[in-house]
């Protein structure tokens, strides 16, 4: 049994969460992908999480995701400079 891979960073606003995973492809590529979710508690008390989200949530998930593609790029870009 593998084990759950753990998420390089997260970024979070009340129930809505972006996960961002760093993913190999290759032995000289990487490059990250982002999961979107949100919690909630279930007539059982317990935690759940889901992609489905209401029209209410959006503007928190836009922001979340905002976020998530800030520090993506970040990570991500790099600067090829000219030679001479």
């Amino acid at each position: 049994m593998s084990e759950k891979k753990k998420p390089e960073r997260i970024f979070r606003i009340g129930d809505v969460s972006c996960s961002i995973f760093l993913q190999n492809a290759g032995e000289e590529r990487t490059f990250r992908t982002v999961n979107l979710q949100k919690s909630y508690v279930d007539r059982e008390g317990d935690r759940q999480y889901s992609g489905s989200l209401s029209l209410a949530e959006l503007p928190t998930a836009i922001e979340v995701l905002r976020m998530a593609l800030n520090y993506v790029a970040g990570e991500e870009a790099f600067v090829q400079f000219e030679r001479d």
